[in-house]
């Protein structure tokens, strides 16, 4: 028996995910559709409905600031390039694992995480990069979803300034510390990308039906500041794969991976393109001191009904993003492995607070996207895992020896090569550069414009 489990980790079958397959078919059957999910659909659920989130809104602002033309252009080509990259991260995931398991490395209460892969294959100056960028590019992707909710609940609720409904969101997502894994996102992930379907589909019809608004501009790209800070917006949108690996590691058959966040990305698109670009016809230049849609639209009960969604969905994206968090910190303080539900949330509430903090001094719906797209996104998703898969494979034997070999059609290590030379290239000058300056631009005049820990965010004036 036991030298037929050695020749299994040896071939890369993930021994210990299977055995958790097994282990769910003695679950109860709600348990299992509702809450224990690990198979390919589980994943790609997972990263469609994380992708778009509260993004969805602000991309008409991004228009506004792109122009028509090049919003659309924006969208496809980074849609393509963060599919990319994702598949850079599966390939150097299955890599390390098949690695570890041939050394008899045993994962099954220990969820792997992209810093791990890159100690394992390049060495720990690689690991604390990959933690640096992606522990604070989610710290602040949970700001951004607690700064959305306060902002879509204002549209419902004006009662309260945005500053207070931040107080009590940030509350609600705590409650977050208690799904252990991303293995019990299955029905969260499937209602999440239901919401945000309607949500899209929403705000295209009621746009159409609304109509341009009188004497209506289209006067984007109108200065480079706001063109660079819609494109880096959209670098954000499709850079939600801070998260691949975690979800990778829920999976049953992680190897299967592969392609499927290009699918995600395939279908985010038929939600962002209609929806962004019907928004820009309806409203143009109106945007540009707009960033959430939902402002623009007239209220009505199908509006109400998406911002509740909308709500629901943040309160879902806020977990995807805190979790790998969650992870991090267990293992600083030596509680990853522990059985016990409660203990690990209690565990974990700490993480929560400094989110809470950085959402009541930063509340800039919007611009706050494109500055963390452009100076954490673009080296967490893009930058390193190129470089990474292009030095773990540049000695012979690792190519030689790769368990993922590159398909023949991208013209092989060569092909792989010149696209990681061209992603690492373009998202540094464009993305890091231009995008970081005018993001940082735009960002500090958010700041001498509204100030610190303003209570409301461009609200419109009580009557």
């Amino acid at each position: 028996m036991a030298s037929e489990k050695v020749e299994t980790i040896v071939a890369g079958n993930y021994v210990e995910m299977e055995r958790e397959g097994e282990v769910k078919a003695s679950k109860s059957k709600l348990s299992k559709y509702f809450w224990h999910g690990g198979s390919v659909y589980d994943a790609w659920f997972s990263c469609a409905s994380n992708q778009v989130a509260q993004v969805l809104l602000t991309l008409p602002y991004s228009f506004s600031q792109l122009g028509m033309l090049s919003g659309i252009l924006f969208q496809l080509f980074y849609g393509l390039m963060g599919s990319w990259t994702a598949y850079l991260i599966s390939v150097l995931y299955v890599e390390y694992r098949t690695r570890k398991e041939r050394e008899k490395v045993d994962f099954r209460n220990h969820v792997i995480q992209w810093f791990e892969v890159l100690d394992g294959l390049l060495g720990k100056h690689w690991r604390n990069a990959g933690l640096f960028f992606n522990c604070t590019f989610l710290l602040f992707g949970s700001v951004i979803q607690l700064i959305a909710c306060a902002s879509n609940i204002y549209y419902i609720n004006d009662n309260l300034d945005k500053r207070t409904w931040t107080y009590i969101f940030g509350a609600c997502c705590a409650t977050t510390v208690f799904i252990p894994s991303f293995h019990n996102y299955r029905i969260w992930s499937f209602l999440g990308l239901l919401m945000t379907t309607y949500t899209a589909w929403y705000i295209t019809i009621a746009a159409l039906i609304h109509g341009q608004v009188e004497g209506v501009e289209h006067s984007g790209p109108s200065k480079m500041v706001l063109y660079f800070t819609g494109a880096t917006n959209i670098l954000y949108t499709f850079g939600g794969h801070a998260v691949t690996v975690e979800i990778m590691h829920a999976m049953w058959k992680p190897q299967k991976f592969k392609l499927l966040y290009l699918f995600a990305t395939l279908y985010v698109l038929t939600l962002t393109l209609p929806s962004a670009s019907a928004m820009y016809w309806a409203f143009g230049d109106m945007l540009l001191n707009h960033s959430n849609a939902f402002a623009l639209l007239p209220r009505s009960g199908f509006r109400d009904f998406a911002v509740i969604l909308m709500l629901i969905h943040q309160f879902i994206t806020f977990g995807f993003a805190c979790t790998p968090l969650y992870f991090v910190w267990e293992k600083v303080i030596g509680m990853h492995e522990t059985k016990s539900v409660f203990r690990r949330a209690l565990a974990r509430l700490p993480v929560v607070i400094p989110i809470w903090f950085l959402a009541i001094i930063f509340p800039f719906f919007g611009p706050i996207n494109s500055t963390v797209g452009s100076l954490l996104v673009s080296f967490t998703v893009y930058i390193i895992p190129a470089m990474a898969h292009m030095i773990t494979f540049a000695p012979a034997s690792a190519r030689e020896n790769a368990v993922e070999r590159p398909p023949s059609f991208l013209g092989g290590w060569v092909g792989h090569y010149c696209m990681n030379i061209f992603v690492v290239v373009w998202v540094f000058v464009v993305g890091f550069g231009f995008g970081g300056w005018a993001s940082m631009l735009n960002f500090i005049h958010q700041v001498d414009t509204f100030g610190l820990f303003t209570k409301c965010y461009q609200c419109p004036p009580k009557h």
